[in-house]
């Protein structure tokens, strides 16, 4: 459990970056925060990637064997993701799980510790999926890159990383990561307010996204008060933050 002081606590302002495996999400998020310079941890980025689910021994033998599909939206604790979201959304202090990909299991005594940030960037696949979790985010953003170009990423990635090998990895596209790009994150595109199209290339897109969170930490924030819209009144999505929020239990 994080201790919850009764201090000034800003309200973070929580924007959603989504797109395909290895679409340049979490490039785009760290060239914001580079291009921000130093924010003194007011800008942070959570990975749903932290969310993913302990596996079951049946599960962990499906995923030593590549056979888990763990693009599928039930690969992950919503449960858990959600509260976070909502704590952060009300400026309390969070705990991020440590997935470890090599073993499929959350590391205990690693949580990262987020508290009081002012804006935070939150990638994944599926962040747009679920809908209560999406009316949480101010702010969504799909990153849209060719589809042989992800692959080619992917490919790179979870050899060098995740400690598998080719014959896994492209089972696992064919089989699950292709299907389920197709059936949950790209019909969830249309629930985008900005698309950007080649990810970390796009320095244009980059840079206004770069200028309006600098706009958000020159605006006072707090947990006592609404993000604001440009014309200072509250948005009806957010109006809706306390309702959906309301069904957890503080943990």
């Amino acid at each position: 459990m994080v201790q919850r002081n009764a201090i000034f606590r800003r309200q973070a302002y929580l924007i959603a970056v989504a797109g395909g495996t290895a679409s340049g999400k979490t490039t785009v998020c760290h060239n914001i925060i580079n291009h921000l310079g130093d924010t003194n941890k007011r800008v942070v980025i959570i990975s749903q990637d932290s969310f993913y689910r302990n596996l079951t021994a049946e599960d962990l033998a499906l995923a030593k064997k590549g056979d888990y599909n763990f693009d599928h939206p039930d690969a992950f604790d919503d449960a858990l993701f959600k509260q976070v979201l909502c704590d952060l959304k009300e400026g309390l202090p969070v705990k991020i799980p440590c997935y470890d990909f090599k073993t499929h299991a959350r590391v205990v005594g690693k949580e990262e510790i987020i508290d009081n940030a002012d804006v935070v960037l939150i990638e994944g696949i599926l962040v747009f999926y679920d809908p209560e979790i999406r009316k949480l985010f101010d702010m969504r953003i799909f990153v849209d890159t060719d589809s042989d170009i992800r692959l080619a990423r992917r490919v790179q990635r979870d050899l060098t990383e995740r400690g598998r090998n080719i014959a896994q990895v492209l089972h696992q596209y064919t089989t699950f990561v292709k299907p389920a790009f197709d059936d949950f994150c790209f019909p969830t595109k249309k629930y985008a307010d900005l698309i950007i199209p080649r990810g970390a290339e796009n320095i244009i897109a980059i840079g206004l996204l770069v200028q309006r969170i600098q706009e958000i930490l020159r605006s006072p924030r707090s947990s006592s008060t609404n993000s604001l819209d440009s014309d200072g009144k509250q948005s009806d999505e957010e109006n809706h933050v306390p309702s959906i929020c309301g069904d957890f239990t503080p943990h």
